[in-house]
């Protein structure tokens, strides 16, 4: 397994002989204005270039899109990517609107899809807490499971909850994505991770390698790999926490 950090929650995931593309956002650096109501208003998104080609990474056999969140599926994404590709979406009405964009090869995932011998299992997640869920709306994470692989976990644009707890109990996932830049607006708290959230999701499997993307990517960004880095360190995470920087890879044997 192959773990590429491309920049935001867009990773390209190489397991067992599939190469699989989440949550692209593709854009170029300030192509898009910042989200309102939330700090640093005087920077479009995203932040920061791609650390890699276009190309190189819609170089793939599937996608998947946990939600239509423009940090998550961007109109260059849309651009780039065949319009034959294999698209995974979290639900019915999702897949209707990446249909509507002319991709002829969607399918809503399941809780046991299978994709060339790949399990892909389709997570819940909670995209904030409390009366910001009105707003964020459904999300999704995915497990992916292969004899030949360790189990991965890719949690989304999700909080620490219940339901990631019993994912993490279910199928003791070795590998574990998290999207820890707890995001937030001026009112309604973290959107996805912070470290804090992060820590419990360490607790709950102390011997997986947790990756934290997610991070310094787009203006809401709420919690920076340094402070993580820091937090790790004093919580002695650091062996099992890997806070990514865009372009990175890592592999799992």
């Amino acid at each position: 397994m192959k773990i590429n950090t491309i920049r935001n929650a867009t990773i390209v995931v190489e397991y067992a002989d599939k190469k699989f593309l989440i949550d692209p956002m593709l854009a170029p650096k300030g192509a898009y204005p910042p989200f309102p109501n939330s700090p640093r208003q005087d920077q479009h998104n995203p932040l920061v270039s791609l650390p890699t080609s276009i190309e190189e990474i819609i170089n793939v056999d599937a996608v998947i899109v946990t939600h239509l969140h423009y940090d998550h599926w961007d109109e260059a994404a849309k651009d780039a990517l065949p319009k034959d590709m294999k698209i995974f979406a979290q639900n019915e009405e999702d897949a209707i609107e990446i249909q509507s964009a002319g991709f002829q090869n969607v399918e809503v995932l399941q809780e046991d899809t299978v994709f060339d011998d790949i399990k892909l299992i389709k997570t819940k997640g909670q995209h904030g807490r409390g009366e910001i869920l009105k707003l964020t709306g459904l999300v999704c994470g995915v497990v992916f499971k292969h004899q030949t692989e360790k189990t991965l976990y890719v949690a989304g644009d999700t909080v620490w909850y219940e339901d990631v707890q019993e994912v993490i109990d279910t199928h003791k996932p070795e590998i574990i994505v998290v999207n820890a830049g707890d995001n937030q607006f001026f009112e309604g708290g973290s959107l996805v991770m912070g470290k804090d959230d992060v820590f419990e999701v360490y607790k709950a499997a102390p011997a997986s390698k947790i990756i934290a993307v997610h991070m310094e990517a787009v203006n809401h960004w709420g919690l920076s790999r340094g402070e993580l880095k820091q937090f790790s360190k004093d919580k002695e995470m650091s062996p099992n926490l890997l806070v990514t920087d865009d372009g990175n890879c890592y592999t799992f044997k």
